[in-house]
C-alpha cells in the first residue's frame, strides 16, 4: 500500500509510490556521457586558461601547479561591492543583494571527479570549503552561506569541469528558517537533537543505512523526497559545518567519495546536486541544530502533482534504495 511519511526534520510530506516503485537498477542512467578530455581550450576553469577565469581568491598549489582554485563567479548572484540596505514600502519589501558568489574549482583537470579524486585531494577539497565557509560569515553583510555542487546537465550546471560554488546572502532563506523552527520545537518537546535521534533511529533499524562509519552515517531519509536521495550526518552533535574536526574532514571525505563512486558504479554516473546544510558559526553551540550534506540523484522528474501540492512522489522506496546502494563493492 502507498505510504505517506512525513520528513520530520523539512516538514516535507512525501508519497512512498509503493505500488508504483521502480526496481533500483531501472533507475540507471539511460546514455552514455559524452566523452569528456582532461583539457578544453575555451573552458576558463582548465589549467593553463587560468586568464579566462574572474578574479582569483584563492590557490591551494602542489609542487608549483595548483589543485584548487576559489575565483569569483563571473555571473553572481549577488554583488560583492555595495552595503546591504533594507526597503519597506507598504506590502512591497527589499533588501540589496550583496554578498559573495564563488566559484570552487575542484582540479585543474576537466574530465576529473570528486568520485575519482585521491582520498587526500577530498579531504583538500573539504577543507576549502570549511575555510570560505568561515571567511564568508565573516562579512558582516551576510546573514547565511550555501555550499553546493550541480553535476550533470540536469543538475543545473552550466560548466562541465569540476567545480563547486559558494553563495553567502544577505538574509535567511524560509526553508532554513523553517527546519531550525522544527528542529527547535522537537528540542522543546523532547530535550534531544532532532538529528541525533534520527541517527539512532536509522542505526537500530538498519535498512536504509548505507555507510556506517565511527563519524559519520550516510542514509537514505524514512521520508526521502526522491529516489537515491541521502544525507551524510555526523554523529558527533554540532550546529555548524565551521566546527568540522580533521578528524571528521577525514570522515567525511570518505563517505563523500564512496558514496559518489556507487552513484557511479550502481546508476552510471547520474546526475546530482549536493548541499552543506549548517547554521551559521555564532550558533554552532545550540543544542538543537545539527549540520549535515544533503545529496539528491537527478534519476526523477517534478511534476505537476509536485509542485501544486508541495507534496514530494518519490517511486523509489528508502528500504529497497538504500540496501542497492550499499550492496555495490567500490
Amino acid at each position: 500500500m502507498t505510504e505517506m511519511r512525513l520528513n520530520l526534520v523539512t516538514r516535507d510530506w512525501v508519497v512512498i509510490a509503493t505500488e508504483r516503485a521502480k526496481r533500483p537498477a531501472d533507475f540507471r542512467r539511460a546514455e552514455d556521457r559524452a566523452f569528456c578530455p582532461p583539457y578544453v581550450e575555451t573552458c576558463p576553469f582548465c589549467a593553463g586558461n587560468e586568464h579566462r577565469s574572474p578574479e582569483e581568491l584563492f590557490r591551494q598549489a602542489d609542487d608549483g601547479a595548483w589543485k584548487i582554485r576559489v575565483v569569483q563567479n563571473k555571473y553572481p548572484a549577488v554583488s560583492d561591492a555595495g552595503d546591504r540596505q533594507r526597503l519597506t514600502e507598504g506590502t512591497k519589501r527589499m533588501v540589496s543583494g550583496v554578498g559573495h558568489h564563488e566559484v570552487i574549482i575542484e582540479s585543474p583537470l576537466h574530465d576529473a571527479s570528486p568520485a575519482f579524486l585521491d582520498l587526500k585531494y577530498v579531504e583538500d577539497l573539504v577543507r576549502c570549503y570549511r575555510d570560505r565557509f568561515v571567511l564568508a560569515y565573516k562579512d558582516p553583510r551576510v546573514d547565511h552561506v550555501i555550499i553546493f555542487k550541480n553535476h550533470g546537465e540536469s543538475s543545473g550546471t552550466s560548466i562541465d569541469h569540476p567545480h563547486s560554488q559558494l553563495i553567502a546572502i544577505p538574509v535567511v532563506p524560509m526553508k532554513f528558517r523553517d527546519r531550525v523552527l522544527a528542529a527547535m520545537h522537537y528540542f522543546d518537546d523532547t530535550g534531544e537533537c532532532l538529528i541525533c535521534d534520527i541517527i539512532k533511529m536509522e542505526i537500530n533499524d538498519g535498512r536504509r543505512v548505507v555507510i556506517d562509519t565511527g563519524d559519520f552515517l550516510t542514509f537514505v531519509p524514512y521520508a526521502a523526497i526522491s529516489p537515491f536521495h541521502i544525507w551524510i550526518i555526523p554523529k558527533r552533535h554540532s550546529a555548524s559545518f565551521s566546527g568540522i574536526t580533521e578528524d571528521e574532514i577525514r570522515g567525511l571525505a570518505r563517505h563523500l567519495k564512496a558514496l559518489l563512486l556507487k552513484y557511479h558504479a550502481g546508476l552510471e554516473d547520474p546526475d546530482y546536486n549536493f548541499v552543506i546544510r549548517s547554521s551559521r558559526p555564532a550558533d554552532i553551540g545550540n543544542p538543537f541544530s545539527h549540520w549535515y550534506v544533503s545529496v539528491i540523484a537527478r534519476v526523477s522528474t517534478t511534476a505537476g502533482f509536485e509542485l501544486g501540492s508541495g507534496i514530494y512522489y518519490n517511486t523509489g522506496v528508502p528500504e529497497e534504495t538504500a540496501p542497492f546502494l550499499k550492496a555495490i563493492k567500490i
